[in-house]
């Protein structure tokens, strides 16, 4: 049986993390072995959000607040939460939410998902999509509105060559 702790993780923080999301990760769910679920403790200095508001298409996600009074981002609107305080984003629309401390104190809270590959990620702020394969160099992230016809490149016969790139 693997076990970790999570009273006093070991938080990695991204130098490349614009201002404002600028979150503290210690994601444990790959020292247990897990490959069904993910699981990560947050820690959240004032002023800064996990990531942006987005939803899921394929996950279920959960958070847990562990300390502090991070504020909720939700369809219906934003709301203060409490330690102890659990939420479920279900996939879709309905399930878009964004994390931030708007506090002065320090916020730690606990996310964690089902892992399913392909998925899809939504950030209706900013226009984006992404797409998570499993595979990192097929990972894609794009405007929604750079879509192109179902179409687009191909060439009438199975037996044509390829289209070229930019055509």
């Amino acid at each position: 049986m693997r076990r970790v702790n999570i009273a006093s993780p070991k938080f990695e923080y991204d130098p490349d993390d614009p201002a404002g999301f600028t979150a503290g990760m210690f994601r444990y769910g790959p020292l247990l072995g897990a490959s069904q679920q993910g699981a990560s403790v947050y820690e959240l200095p004032p002023g800064q959000a996990i990531c942006p508001y987005h939803y899921e298409y394929a996950e279920e996600e959960w958070l847990i607040v562990l300390e502090g009074r991070p504020s909720l981002r939700h369809p219906e609107g934003t709301d203060q939460l409490e330690p102890w305080d659990a939420v479920c984003f279900p996939p879709g629309p309905e399930g878009a939410h964004g994390v931030r401390n708007e506090t002065e104190e320090t916020v730690r809270v606990l996310m964690f998902s089902t892992v399913k590959h392909p998925a899809a990620t939504v950030y209706p702020d900013s226009d984006k999509i992404a797409i998570w394969t499993g595979n990192k160099a097929d990972d894609l992230i794009t405007t929604r509105s750079s879509g192109v016809d179902y179409f687009h490149g191909e060439t009438g016969s199975p037996n044509d060559p390829p289209a070229s790139p930019g055509s």
